[in-house]
């Protein structure tokens, strides 16, 4: 059985043929700000719906990107630091002692006697409009999950990104299963006025249809101030699109079954 139990944020546990998967850990309470860089900020306004007792060991933690707060706070990096394997961007990999990097479309294999081997691929992500130096946001990824354990197809994790040739690139070459879209909208108007750094609904949409993705499991969707976007809009958006029933909101804390 594959499921998963969102935590916070981006920050989910994928469990997939004996193989635990936590994404983006945040364990942090609400209250805190956290500062992104270049003058941006944000507080963060909700909690997770598990601690790290809770969740318990993990074989393996994925993280988009290292540089943000909301993606990888102080609670969530000694999670990661702890885990026996931490998957990320070069960048981020450097920042802990099991980790590896991944550059776009390289994979890493996760094998064990009596469990099906599961292959983790990094995948193009960008953090940021197209108008913004890579150095300014900083280097992100997602992530494509194959396994026999997986017999509908991949899961797709977007990480945090925009909709752009890159993502496109990835469903062009097949299609998915599981769509887990980091959503949010996500902006500093008072920096980069209407520029996004993730995904809006409409492009979720996009995505969705051009992936071909049975389930539309949305994460990163609120609890801090610089997200613009709630789970309303999403749902009115794939309801507009005849996609209603493609969607899968995941409760705090529940295993969500994504068979």
């Amino acid at each position: 059985m594959t499921t998963l139990t969102h935590i916070d944020t981006a920050c989910a546990l994928l469990e997939i043929g004996g193989w635990r998967l936590l994404t983006d850990p945040v364990f942090d309470a609400p209250g805190g700000r956290y500062w992104f860089g270049w003058g941006t900020s944000s507080r963060k306004l909700g909690a997770p719906a598990l601690a790290t007792s809770a969740v318990g060991a993990v074989d393996a933690v994925l993280l988009s990107h290292h540089q943000h707060g909301d993606n990888l706070d102080r609670s969530g990096r000694a999670f990661a630091a702890s885990a026996p394997l931490v998957l990320s961007t070069p960048a981020g990999a450097r920042q802990f002692g099991a980790g590896v990097g991944l550059r776009s479309w390289a994979s890493h294999s996760l094998c064990a006697p009596g469990r099906v081997d599961l292959s983790v691929a990094a995948v193009p992500a960008r953090h940021r409009p197209a108008w913004i130096p890579a150095f300014a946001a900083g280097p992100a990824t997602g992530f494509l999950l194959t396994s026999d354990a997986l017999p509908r197809g991949p899961v797709y994790i977007t990480g945090d990104t925009v909709l752009y040739d890159g993502v496109r690139s990835i469903a062009a070459r097949g299609p998915v299963d599981v769509l887990i879209a980091h959503v949010g909208a996500v902006r500093f108007p008072r920096l980069t006025g209407p520029a996004r750094f993730t995904m809006n609904a409409a492009e979720v949409v996009e995505l969705a249809r051009l992936s071909g993705a049975r389930l539309i499991v949305p994460v990163h969707t609120g609890g801090w101030t610089h997200f613009r976007e709630g789970l309303p809009v999403l749902v009115d958006a794939c309801r507009a699109a005849g996609l209603a029933d493609r969607l899968r909101i995941p409760v705090p804390g529940e295993a969500l079954p994504l068979d």
